[in-house]
């Protein structure tokens, strides 16, 4: 029997995706193949104090893990220690591991920090590299991506929040472009943490006032009428994309609360689409996902117009969702590949990832 993997999956992380980042680390440790991988658990609080946990998985959902079976540990940036250094009152110890998971979601964790500090540490890891994980992030670059691939999607106005002192000529600018209504993003913030859809001006104004408690650059987008198309990619030079789910909101627009806390939001696996769309729409995720130099596994959102039936690539996510409700796994599942299948070839992606 081959030697087992030494994995380290990290969790929790300071974003505002927090509370999911946990859910989805359960998810992923309760379905790892326990004869494949020792696993190690390091979760990361709020307020960024990396903690080893050797409790109970049940309890990392639930936020209970910081309160027992816990010691200090971070992952070494030393390329000659590829591991952990456990910091107990009396000593510092270190131990090796083989490859890390990195489940966490948005800044401080899907924007090439972590991924960052992996590579500093020569320590293979799941997902993208730095270069996609940041671009990914920040949805204006990931836009300017977009449009060089010669990939269709809304048009756009950025807005610094210092511009926001003089929050009419803002406003007049935003008008003279688009017509109501209008989608207001922070630029860098994931699970829809901070969107709004402005239908008027007084709307348009408060949605610019939540984007900035969010980021220093928000985007303004057209409003699309369109079914929300998702598609998974797998691979790192010669990804593949699974079939595709459509997201039927249970509120306006699949904000936070519709993707977490509204069970009236539903999934549609596989898609109700064209057989040319859905063709066009594999191919978009694929160019998309080769454009950012992903590799390893990504989302990548689309809306197919109600009316129109054109296509538009929404956004990208580079450590999307692993809950066992999360479209990613969901999607490989309706492509032939188990939750459990669908983590063993992430790692064995990883593993490649840093040989080559």
């Amino acid at each position: 029997m081959a030697q087992k993997l030494t994995l380290c999956v990290l969790f929790g992380g300071q974003s505002s995706e927090h509370e999911i980042s946990r859910i989805s680390a359960t998810s992923v440790i309760k379905n790892l193949n326990k004869e494949k991988y020792d696993i190690v658990t390091i979760g990361i609080t709020k307020d960024g104090k990396w903690l080893l946990y050797q409790g109970p998985v049940d309890k990392i959902a639930t936020g209970e893990w910081e309160n027992g079976h816990v010691v200090r540990a971070v992952i070494s940036p030393d390329a000659k220690m590829n591991g952990i250094i456990k910091l107990s009152e009396d000593e510092a110890t270190s131990a090796k591991i083989d490859v890390v998971f990195p489940v966490l979601h948005g800044l401080h964790g899907e924007d090439g920090t972590i991924q960052g500090l992996l590579e500093l540490a020569q320590i293979p890891y799941v997902g993208p590299g730095v270069l996609a994980s940041s671009v990914a992030m920040d949805k204006v670059y990931a836009k300017l991506i977009f449009k060089y691939a010669q990939i269709p999607q809304a048009d756009w106005e950025v807005v610094f929040k210092t511009e926001l002192d003089n929050m009419e000529q803002v406003v007049n600018r935003i008008e003279s472009k688009f017509s109501y209504p209008c989608f207001i993003k922070p630029s860098n913030a994931g699970s829809s943490v901070g969107i709004t859809k402005a239908h008027n001006r007084a709307e348009l104004e408060e949605g610019l006032k939540l984007a900035a408690q969010h980021d220093r650059k928000i985007l303004v987008e057209e409003f699309i009428n369109g079914r929300e198309i998702e598609c998974s990619v797998l691979g790192n030079e010669d990804p593949k994309a699974s079939v595709l789910g459509e997201i039927v909101p249970g509120r306006e627009f699949y904000d936070y609360d519709a993707k977490y806390n509204d069970d009236t939001s539903r999934l549609i696996i596989p898609a109700q689409l064209p057989e040319d769309t859905t063709n066009k729409i594999r191919a978009y995720a694929v160019r998309a996902f080769k454009a950012l130099d992903c590799t390893g596994l990504s989302r990548v959102d689309f809306f197919v117009h109600k009316e129109t039936g054109e296509v538009y690539i929404n956004e990208i996510n580079t450590i999307p969702g692993f809950t066992s409700i999360s479209m990613y796994p969901k999607l490989w599942e309706a492509s032939g590949l188990s939750y459990s299948e669908l983590l063993d070839k992430l790692i064995e992606l990883a593993i490649q990832k840093k040989k080559e």
